[in-house]
């Protein structure tokens, strides 16, 4: 796996351009001279536990045989203060799973995730409590003419 890094502007804004050609911007806070152009470092780190969580999610409950519809997830957390480097101390994910999803299936498929498969959270979970919780949102079936 390989990142390249290309800075865009005179202060903190930077493209990050993976092996496929992906790319993503990155930036510092206003307090230090960034321009809010994109997310800071360490808001990526809860978009790859929401991206990896929620790929673990998906593919469980397909092996479950869950008619998931959608699935949408917020992910909050809170950093130590007045410390550098400042870390996670709590993380917590809300999941909202579209369907008629089983509550069991959805919890286990959850816990799996969170607690054993999410590379990012294994990660994250050593220096940060991470909790999560979900609702399931039934979608009404389709009306057929």
């Amino acid at each position: 796996m390989k990142i390249e890094f290309k800075r865009i502007n005179d202060a903190y804004l930077m493209e990050a351009v993976n092996e496929n050609g992906n790319t993503t911007l990155t930036d510092g806070s206003p307090d230090i001279g960034g321009s809010n152009l994109a997310m800071r470092p360490m808001q990526l780190m809860l978009v790859g536990l929401g991206s990896c969580s929620s790929i673990d999610v998906i593919h469980l409950l397909q092996k479950q045989r869950q008619d998931l519809r959608d699935i949408q997830l917020s992910v909050t957390a809170e950093r130590e203060e007045g410390v550098v480097p400042s870390l996670f101390t709590t993380i917590h994910i809300h999941y909202k799973l579209f369907g008629p999803i089983d509550p069991k299936k959805a919890e286990r498929a959850i816990s799996l995730s969170v607690e054993k498969y999410c590379s990012v959270g294994k990660l994250l979970e050593k220096t940060a409590d991470i909790t999560w919780d979900f609702e399931i949102i039934p979608v009404e079936e389709e009306i057929q003419n």
